[in-house]
């Protein structure tokens, strides 16, 4: 038999459908895969008895013929994620040993389904960073390494444990969130799938929220197919979310494989930046010409306001971060400092629990909001944001389907390799995909290449609001293409 943990999601559906393994034989060798992988630090908490227990649940209704459609498939879920009873941290000191009394509306619809939890995944404390360097729980390690070194690599964040867990084939799909980047990023430095449904598609409550206008749920997959699957589960109305949309989920697997001839591809123009490596331009080159060849035309659109949005996305995160994560005080639980006063322990909880870039962002958005700066600043991004929006609706309203750009700026670098002295070159990481989560958009990564070291490349496609079945149909085209890549072991 095959090694169960290098099956897609759909082979194990398909296998234990058939009967050829159960569940529990399936979440056992994904356990057996954590605890070999612990050098790579993409769990921070492991739930093997839970995970035994959801199995042979599964198994059972498997056996009645009363199976949901993820019945049996083991996933790890971000740490963002509250989980029941099981301890929710947003990988930051000032969350302490926080055990959620209830279950986020996006794991609870897994769990209806029938998935199967395997543990807590790592990530950026409060999905603040694009490397997850900043988890109090340490950095997480890439399973690919450049060709003929040793030196490990980040794995994008904040999804980062996510991506690291999917790619080492320790679970068979995550769940992640999505702020600037941070499903897209790791998905192309790791060679999995990741896509951010449009804002209101999955529902907010029960995740630790970082800025509530930009955040949204979705997974990271094997496959394209793989991410539709999960997506079809994460994804639904929500009365408890007030952004949460109510229209209808559809069966975004069956989008896989549908033809996209004569749809319309834009190119934009501004995506081609100074500097920008030479393979990244190859890859995108390679993408626009597998599309065209499976019939879909390709067109140069102009998304004008690009150059601003990475500078407005960084004023209008920290500003929503500084709002959110007052309620860390100290006071209700989590971390509590001892101060003489309520003004020295929320000081001193604050300052011990919140690591060094949390605490710039909240600083930072503090600042924006501030008498004086509001104007200046906060009111001022939110108008760039309009006018990024209507760019891209200005591209859509002339009959283009999707936007193909670059998921990236380059392949995944080294641990503490960036952003050491400047903050600012990690933010840079995030310059082809923030333009999405500001216009509220759905943008799909799918592994498309390699650089010249060995490492992944991920091309990234932005659809129409509440289109991610398009992507899914593009997105199938680009891994056909590219085939699929995993990571030599050597953990």
């Amino acid at each position: 038999m095959t090694d169960l943990t290098s099956l897609t999601l759909a082979e194990a559906r398909k296998g234990l459908a058939d009967k050829t393994f159960t569940s529990l034989e399936l979440t056992d060798a994904h356990l057996s895969a954590i605890e070999a992988a612990r050098v790579l630090n993409a769990f921070v908490m492991e739930t093997p008895d839970q995970a035994r227990a959801m199995a042979r649940e599964a198994d059972n209704k498997i056996a009645k013929g009363d199976a949901g459609p993820l019945a049996g498939i083991p996933l790890g879920i971000k740490d963002l994620f509250a989980t029941k009873g099981v301890r929710t941290t947003a990988c930051s000191k000032i969350l302490g040993n926080f055990v959620p009394t209830y279950e986020s509306t996006v794991t609870s619809q897994l769990w209806r389904d029938g998935a199967v939890m395997l543990g807590k995944l790592n990530n950026d404390e409060f999905a603040m960073g694009s490397a997850n360097e900043t988890s109090c729980f340490g950095p997480v390690g890439n399973p690919w390494r450049r060709e003929g070194s040793n030196t490990t690599l980040v794995p994008g964040g904040s999804s980062g444990g996510s991506a690291s867990a999917v790619a080492a084939l320790l679970c068979m799909g995550a769940t992640a969130t999505d702020t600037g980047g941070s499903i897209r990023q790791p998905a192309a430095f790791t060679a999995t799938v990741g896509i951010k449904p449009t804002y209101g598609r999955c529902s907010r409550w029960g995740i630790v929220a970082f800025a509530s206008s930009l955040d949204q749920a979705g997974p990271i997959a094997r496959s394209v197919r793989d991410s539709a699957m999960l997506l079809r589960s994460m994804a639904g109305h929500d009365p408890k979310d007030t952004t949460s949309v109510d229209i209808p989920v559809p069966d975004y697997e069956a989008a896989i494989g549908k033809s996209v001839k004569g749809m319309k591809i834009g190119i934009p123009k501004e995506y081609r930046l100074d500097g920008m490596p030479a393979e990244i331009e190859k890859l995108w080159e390679a993408g626009a010409a597998w599309l065209r060849s499976a019939g879909a035309e390709l067109v140069e659109v102009s998304l004008p306001h690009t150059k601003y949005a990475l500078p407005a996305y960084y004023i209008v995160a920290p500003a929503e971060a500084s709002s959110n994560l007052a309620r860390y005080d100290g006071v209700r639980y989590g971390l509590r400092e001892q101060g003489r006063n309520i003004i020295e322990l929320y000081e001193n909880t604050r300052a011990e629990g919140f690591g060094a870039e949390v605490r710039r962002r909240v600083m930072i958005g503090t600042y924006v909001l501030s008498a004086g700066y509001y104007d200046a600043y906060y009111l001022r991004a939110q108008k760039v944001r309009t006018l990024i929006k209507k760019d891209f609706e200005d591209c859509f309203a002339k009959g283009v389907d999707a936007i193909l750009t670059p998921a990236t700026p380059s392949a995944a670098f080294g641990i503490g390799e960036k952003g050491g002295a400047d903050p600012v070159e990690m933010y840079l990481n995030d310059i082809f995909t923030v333009t999405v989560n500001m216009a509220g958009l759905p943008g799909i990564a799918v592994p498309a290449g390699k650089d010249a070291q060995g490492l992944p490349l991920g091309l990234q496609l932005i659809g129409r609001p509440f289109e991610e079945e398009t992507l899914f149909s593009l997105g199938e085209v680009i891994e056909q293409a590219a085939g699929r890549f995993t990571p030599a072991r050597w953990w």
